[in-house]
């Protein structure tokens, strides 16, 4: 022990002394250039690696207006089609009915939404670069200010709303938690309650969808877990590490809150699930939704399905049009689901019991019909591999 200490001290003493030095030389340099000006360039990149058209991350719907409200988390917009509408084929894509985008709308990285039922307003989450929730009136477009904005836990994804009792259900992938806020909530106000903790299984948590008759919350988790100590708070500390699982559907009570086990969960190989992202649940049929955002698919589940369970319907196939499908959102009213499909800048239509490869019913298209999407969401590095001449970019 003795001489450990003697090493951290010597150390402590030589990254002084080097410390000191590059400070005087770093004051004798400030001296020195001090009449240098700075160098600006202003030139435009040679080229520039962009997808010019819409990634397509959620969608939300209200048959009762026909109102049909897409996020788009490539060029930071929400967009408003009409429900009925069907790209010609020979069309290049269906403009929308409204676009808000702009830096006074707090939009950005958009990866939920939901439209109030009564009034139309539309709540949209942001996820990697801004911790806003704005919610807009039924007629705003443009660059304009939402009427009101939460602001909600760094990493929020998911959204569903229990009208009953106006509460506001949002999942939060990076402390892999359920929070639950007034659905009038604005500015910091602070959640009512939160599902958090070790033994409540969240991983990774994106979709959630609410089955007001059975009084149950059932959330999809990408499998990203955090290990906890027994007896932790349940949040990222010192007293936690990572762990890759399987990706899973968990289940809990609707006013479940605190560290509380899941009811049961379905996870497993027969699943198929690969990263699950947005949810629905039928509550007539009892059936329950999934975007497999990296499969490619969409997988209907009975709601009362436990563990390793195979899907009971899966629309999956060159036909049906489905490339990374990260939303979508059920009509009950129209007995369809509308599908994001960010590979393909659209949004796809499929009656509830659609099953295998089949074609969509209609298809409301933000680009060509021949161009895939270039997926870029959020880059945080480039780089080039010379072997293969590549370029590399993780998103």
């Amino acid at each position: 022990m003795k001489s450990r200490f003697t090493k951290i001290w010597l150390l402590t003493v030589i990254g002084v002394a080097i410390s000191g030095a590059v400070y005087v030389r770093g004051q004798a340099a400030q001296v020195k250039n001090d009449d240098r000006k700075p160098i600006v360039i202003e030139r435009s990149p040679q080229r520039m690696i962009k997808d010019p058209y819409p990634s397509f991350s959620a969608v939300a719907v209200n048959p009762e207006d026909n109102m049909l409200i897409v996020t788009d988390e490539n060029l930071y917009r929400v967009l408003e089609y009409d429900r009925r509408d069907n790209t010609p084929p020979q069309a290049r894509l269906t403009e929308p009915k409204r676009v808000i985008s702009g830096p006074d709308t707090r939009v950005e990285m958009l990866c939920g939404a939901y439209i109030d039922p009564v009034t139309k307003e539309v709540y949209v989450t942001n996820n990697d670069t801004q911790n806003w929730l704005p919610v807009f009136p039924k007629d705003a477009k443009g660059n304009v200010a939402p009427t009101r904005y939460l602001a909600a836990p760094h990493g929020t994804f998911g959204i569903a709303v229990r009208e009953e009792t106006q509460e506001m259900y949002l999942t939060v992938q990076h402390q892999n938690s359920i929070v639950v806020y007034r659905k009038q909530a604005t500015g910091n106000d602070k959640p009512q309650r939160e599902i958090v903790g070790g033994d409540t299984q969240l991983k990774d948590p994106h979709g959630i969808a609410l089955d007001t008759k059975n009084k149950l919350i059932f959330v999809s988790n990408f499998g990203n877990a955090q290990v906890h100590e027994p007896g932790s708070s349940g949040r990222r500390g010192t007293d936690t590490y990572g762990r890759f699982e399987p990706p899973s559907i968990s289940v809990y009570p609707l006013d479940a809150k605190g560290n509380v086990k899941p009811l049961w969960t379905i996870e497993g190989p027969l699943t198929r699930m690969n990263w699950p992202s947005h949810i629905a649940v039928h509550e007539e049929r009892q059936e329950l939704f999934v975007a497999n955002d990296a499969d490619d698919s969409i997988l209907v589940f009975r709601t009362t399905d436990k563990g390793n369970v195979a899907p009971i319907r899966t629309i999956k196939g060159p036909n049906t049009g489905i490339k990374n499908p990260p939303g979508l959102a059920l009509d009950t009213k129209n007995e369809e689901i509308s599908v994001a499909s960010m590979g393909t800048h659209a949004v796809l239509f499929f009656p509830v019991t659609a099953n295998g490869d089949v074609k969509p019913s209609r298809i409301i298209r933000g680009g060509p019909a021949d161009q895939l999407a270039l997926n870029i969401g959020n880059p945080g590095a480039v780089g080039y591999d010379t072997k293969r001449d590549q370029i590399l970019v993780p998103n």
